[in-house]
């Protein structure tokens, strides 16, 4: 029988996305998965939608909720805490998967022992359709890590559940709120651990003009002390600390400009 593979999903005020999001997991080739959702407040219908595919997969479908909002990272941590698969798979409550996603990305890890985690390209998406494919290297690589700050687009990756529970889930440190996953990469690769990305377009993204908004000064300035604390957790070299410019600049850039920069970057060729 193939592995279970328990799918987290940190929802927070996605009431009009989310029932694409939980269908995507649904109509997955890949049968044996369980979906952890864990609500962090919402302040619309999110919780009902969820429960409302909860109480008609209740085999399939686990629901939880908090007491107050505590961001993703910790979130997740509470989804982890009713995982029963092999793998963990993360999926947004705005975005959807391939419905080949989790069959590929298992395959694999099945059958590379090598690998603690798999990562996919993104389709980047909004209400006027598609803009571009975000892709990363195949190899995962600290040198790469160290100057563009990521190594698997966080929502496509599937990850050995032993892998997460040893590197303890998430931070709930202060400066990585809306960085959990660039912190997490640099313990990942600390500890030695290798993963790979399938240049497959099994994810789509969405990516609108609030995903933009949240990336906002106070989430920067976060990023640039996380950046630090990376890069002397890794041990880097004085140079890479120079990557850093390119974040304090960030900071004085008018949001269109960076939206036109970021979209630009991608591959187009979908």
């Amino acid at each position: 029988m193939n592995p279970k593979v328990s799918i987290i999903m940190g929802i927070y005020n996605c009431e009009s996305t989310l029932e694409e999001a939980i269908e995507s997991i649904i109509n997955q080739t890949y049968e044996n998965w369980e979906l952890i959702m864990c609500d962090d407040c919402s302040s619309d219908g999110t919780f009902e939608v969820a429960k409302k595919y909860k109480d008609k997969y209740p085999n399939k479908i686990k629901l939880i909720k908090n007491e107050k909002n505590i961001t993703l990272g910790p979130t997740l941590n509470r989804c982890m805490e009713y995982v029963e698969g092999k793998y963990i798979a993360r999926q947004d409550g705005d975005d959807f998967s391939h419905r080949e996603r989790l069959e590929k990305q298992v395959k694999i890890l099945e059958e590379d022992n090598s690998l603690a985690a798999v990562g996919t390209n993104m389709i980047s998406f909004d209400e006027n359709g598609e803009h571009g494919v975000h892709s990363l290297p195949e190899k995962v690589d600290t040198d790469y890590y160290l100057k563009r700050g990521v190594i698997f687009f966080h929502a496509t990756l599937l990850i050995r559940t032993e892998v997460m529970k040893k590197l303890n889930g998430y931070t709930d440190k202060w400066y990585a709120v809306q960085a959990e996953d660039y912190e997490l990469w640099s313990r990942f690769l600390k500890e030695g651990y290798k993963g790979f990305n399938l240049h497959e377009n099994l994810y789509y993204v969405r990516e609108d003009l609030n995903t933009y908004k949240r990336k906002n000064i106070k989430r920067r300035l976060r990023g640039l002390v996380l950046r630090f604390n990376v890069n002397k957790s890794l041990n880097a070299p004085i140079k890479i600390y120079l990557y850093m410019l390119k974040d304090i600049i960030a900071l004085f850039v008018p949001r269109s400009v960076f939206i036109k920069y970021y979209r630009r970057k991608m591959n187009t060729q979908i």
